[in-house]
């Protein structure tokens, strides 16, 4: 699969920094981007996930169970160490206090995913170099994790990227950081292209004036937590009400708890009676069929599937449509397999996950700011209202098919339960 390197720059207007944006790529079905960190400045690639708040990357202090060779790990030094009296590390731990003995202790965490992986390491603070529009370079000190530990237990592989950048609305975000140096208001928001890529945006620049549909936050969460949602199948109601919906750029797939997992299994079993596809078993997920001869894309096989639809229940006339393809995969074997997945055995609770899959091809914006989610359908190829210097860097079509799942394709990276516990490793 083809990869396009990405640059990251800020939008400028006059004396004010209103936004940053990045560009994205696709390893498998993970979106990415690359930033700058540290003096000189090293390039690491992180994994985008809207669904924790802990940025991290993998470090040499040394590193258990990472996935970068030692000479593309993040360097600590001595210098860059968070210490618990900091109110950063306060954030980190939020709700919670840090666990030390002095005041000058560093401040350590782990942070554990429902996918039952986890990361361990100390806070640090270090130089992200972001360029501006206008060629200046601004380096703002941002604090971050100096992951040590990684553990992956699942069945599946890690993403291949040096760490993850959270994007949480939580007290310890990048999102949270940035705002508080008035270097962007807090609004995050993201364009996921089918095609593989896509760019990511802080700031309103690129929020469209007309269009999208904005629905309330659910207030007092550190996740991206919708109203409460009823799902519709084929525009019809299925009794299915009252879900909790989180938005959450960081799982690959779409989790249902038990029942409505097995709902949509039901739902989707009987709408296929008498059409020619055959249930088979394929690795890269649970639930797959067979056509007549191999699928080359989701384009292929989505008519014979019917649309799933959320209607937010406390809001007049919002709806987020998912038909066919934003929640089928084509496998290399030519299988449609389905890519919702259950979030009950995965650990969610009664949680609804809206992961990637069914993110692709739409501007979703998470305003902080006026507590609301909005969406509208968008070409996550291009970017609007910019200057067609910018928009000629993307034009070309991306290398990536998204439509072809490797085999060997990680289930998600799944949201963080923001569990930090204390693991001693002085650096």
């Amino acid at each position: 699969m083809g990869l396009v390197h990405l640059f990251f720059f800020l939008l400028l207007e006059m004396f004010i920094l209103s936004g940053i944006l990045a560009f994205l790529e696709t390893i498998c079905r993970y979106y990415s981007l690359s930033l700058s960190i540290g003096h000189p400045p090293k390039v690491f690639e992180f994994d985008i996930d809207t669904g924790s708040d802990l940025t991290w990357v993998q470090c040499d202090a040394p590193c258990n169970g990472c996935t970068k060779p030692v000479n593309d790990l993040y360097k600590p030094k001595k210098h860059v160490l968070v210490r618990c009296e900091h109110p950063s590390c306060g954030a980190v731990h939020f709700p919670g206090s840090p666990q030390c003995e002095t005041p000058d202790d560093q401040c350590d965490f782990e942070v554990e995913y429902v996918d039952h992986g986890s990361v361990t390491g100390v806070m640090v603070t270090d130089l992200f170099s972001l360029r501006l529009t206008n060629g200046s370079l601004i380096r703002p000190r941002l604090t971050f994790g100096c992951a040590y530990d990684v553990k992956n237990p699942g069945p599946y592989p890690p993403p291949s990227t040096a760490g993850v950048l959270a994007l949480g609305n939580g007290k310890a975000s990048i999102l949270s950081q940035l705002q508080s140096f008035d270097l962007i208001r807090n609004v995050i928001g993201h364009c996921l292209s089918g095609k593989g890529g896509g760019y990511l945006f802080l700031g309103y620049d690129l929020v469209p004036s007309s269009g999208i549909v904005w629905m309330p936050m659910s207030d007092g969460v550190k996740h991206y937590l919708s109203s409460p949602a009823e799902l519709l199948f084929g525009g019809k109601p299925t009794g299915i009400k009252n879900l909790k919906i989180v938005f959450d750029s960081g799982s690959s797939y779409t989790y249902f708890c038990l029942r409505v997992y097995e709902a949509v299994l039901d739902l989707v079993s009987r709408g296929l009676t008498g059409k020619p596809l055959n249930t088979v078993h394929d690795q890269a997920l649970p639930i797959c069929w067979k056509g007549p001869k191999p699928f080359k894309s989701v384009h292929d096989v989505k008519n014979y599937f019917s649309s799933l639809t959320l209607s937010f229940t406390n809001t007049r006339n919002i709806q987020l449509q998912l038909p066919p393809e934003a929640y089928l995969i084509v496998t290399e074997h030519g299988n449609a397999c389905l890519g919702v997945l259950n979030g009950t055995e995965a650990g969610l609770g009664d949680f609804n996950i809206i992961g990637d899959i069914s993110l692709q091809d739409k501007m979703v914006v998470y305003d902080n700011e006026k507590q609301q989610i909005g969406w509208v359908s968008a070409n996550c190829d291009r970017l609007p209202n910019l200057d067609s210097d910018y928009n000629e860097d993307i034009q070309q079509p991306y290398a990536a098919n998204f439509g072809i799942l490797e085999e060997n394709h990680p289930a998600t990276q799944a949201s963080s339960k923001s569990n930090m516990r204390v693991h001693k490793r002085e650096l």
